[in-house]
């Protein structure tokens, strides 16, 4: 299992990011790499190779791709229309290969060059596609298992400046949702509705999916933190609470395909589940 520790660098005396390896047979946690160009969301696709979304504060704004066999890794995005990404997010994975990443701004000194807080494929051809411009700040995005629903969550805590704010000053909180678009072969995602509205609490951060389609979302709501299960229309089906603020969640593979990995407070949790997790078909 591997997983982000961002380390903001003000807070944390400017440490660079770091990416962790958890072996499960072991219980041992090392540093995999450090610095992590700021990396975040982390997919594994088809291939076993992993896909890191690299955010701004520092790090790399783009989307790389390693092969684990040999730590090699390469830039698959980091440009759109010939101008920086603003800080890749997340990552989600379609059975056709192509790679979908939020790309909002939550913390950074980088100046903002796109103009619309998206989400992006990447086709297999290398070519970079906006396809989502209208979930307002998108962080967590998630894929179905049958491949026609695009979720995407919106949580827009306001200004992003990694210092803060003018004394005196505050910032207004705006959408915190999870959304659905209808997406289609062609990989174009059109919005179909709002799940779940969280206001005026804190919304989602990252989110899975199930072998059977129900979605796993990490929820910041201060008054009642944890993972939240609901069924593809939104309805809510059950709720695992954390005792700190979750961010992302992964299931395991194989044997661990039950085993649900939880990111919060500075820590991994796992916690076994009735469903299998979806992963992508392998490629042989």
């Amino acid at each position: 299992m591997y997983f982000s520790d961002i380390t903001f660098t003000v807070p944390s005396a400017m440490q660079a990011g770091h990416i962790w390896k958890y072996d499960p047979d072991t219980g041992e946690t090392v540093v995999y790499r450090s610095p992590s160009g700021m990396s975040n969301g982390i997919k594994i696709d088809a291939e076993g190779r992993m896909v890191v979304a690299e955010g701004a504060d520092y790090g790399g704004r783009r989307v790389t791709r390693t092969d684990l066999a040999t730590g090699k890794s390469e830039i698959i995005a980091g440009l759109y229309k010939g101008e920086p990404l603003n800080s890749p997010n997340d990552i989600a994975i379609d059975e056709k290969g192509r790679i979908f990443f939020s790309d909002p701004r939550y913390v950074g000194h980088e100046p903002v060059y796109q103009p619309v807080m998206g989400v992006y494929r990447i086709d297999t051809d290398g070519s970079i596609h906006l396809v989502v411009a209208d979930a307002g700040k998108p962080n967590g995005v998630a894929i179905s298992p049958d491949q026609k629903t695009l979720y995407v969550v919106c949580h827009d805590n306001g200004a992003f400046e990694v210092d803060g704010l003018p004394e005196n000053m505050a910032s207004r909180k705006g959408r915190m949702a999870l959304l659905a678009y209808d997406l289609d072969d062609a990989g174009t995602a059109k919005f179909r509705e709002e799940l779940v509205d969280y206001a005026p609490q804190d919304g989602p951060d990252g989110l899975t999916v199930d072998a059977v389609g129900n979605l796993y979302v990490a929820v910041r709501d201060v008054t009642r933190p944890g993972i939240y299960v609901y069924s593809p229309s939104g309805e809510e089906r059950a709720y695992i609470p954390t005792q700190a603020m979750p961010t992302n969640v992964g299931f395991g593979r194989d044997d661990r395909i039950r085993t649900l990995y939880v990111a919060a407070g500075g820590s991994l949790f796992k916690i076994e589940v009735m469903n299998d997790g979806y992963q992508l078909p392998v490629v042989e």
